[in-house]
């Protein structure tokens, strides 16, 4: 009597560990799948957001992937510039290894130029000129605004100086006013201004 008692006992306590194994395990699972799915979508979001990193400029995403040439033509304020870059054949050379820091004029710092004046540097008679005033726009290196000091002056690659200055919290070089700063491409950066640097001669 004794013996079928304690079968009946054990038969029982091991139903109850039996089920509180599953039931840990169920409830065990479900959390797991919610960890993994916070972490899937952890990294989602964080993946979406490297894709965006980059800088605005003319309504289009300046991003480090792509390099100066690739970049310039997707800004709707730069159409000039772009134009005059590859009118001088500069379009493979801002396209290299680089780095450069390329100080880019937009399409109303060109309209500021006398009348005529585009139009005259685009000819293919012209291109020395027009190679020489984009090359003025133009330094080795990769500077950022956090490298620039007032007073600093930079050597282009057209070989003339062009200096920083600093006025009310506002960035200069020469006279034209930095409005974007640090559009980082792969092969540099690029600092957009309101006007067209224009070498001695």
């Amino acid at each position: 009597m004794k013996k079928q008692f304690f079968n009946v006992a054990m038969g029982i306590a091991l139903i109850s560990v039996v089920t509180a194994c599953n039931s840990s395990k169920q409830e065990g699972g479900a959390d797991t799948s919610m960890t993994m799915s916070d972490t899937a979508m952890s990294v989602t979001d964080t993946s979406a957001m490297n894709t965006q990193e980059g800088v605005m400029v003319g309504g289009a995403l300046m991003v480090p992937t792509k390099n100066i040439v690739e970049n310039a033509v997707e800004s709707k304020d730069h159409t000039t510039l772009v134009a005059a870059v590859k009118a001088a054949g500069l379009a493979e050379t801002l396209s290299g290894t680089g780095p450069f820091t390329v100080f880019a004029p937009t399409n109303e710092a060109f309209s500021k130029l006398p009348a005529g004046t585009v139009e005259n540097l685009l000819k293919p008679e012209m291109k020395k000129d027009l190679t020489g005033i984009l090359t003025y726009h133009v330094v080795s290196g990769a500077y950022k605004a956090a490298d620039l000091k007032d007073g600093l002056e930079l050597t282009t690659v057209q070989g003339q100086k062009i200096k920083f200055t600093e006025k009310d919290g506002q960035w200069y070089v020469n006279d034209a006013k930095i409005t974007i700063t640090d559009a980082v491409s792969s092969n540099g950066v690029t600092h957009v201004i309101d006007g067209v640097l224009m070498p001695k001669k």
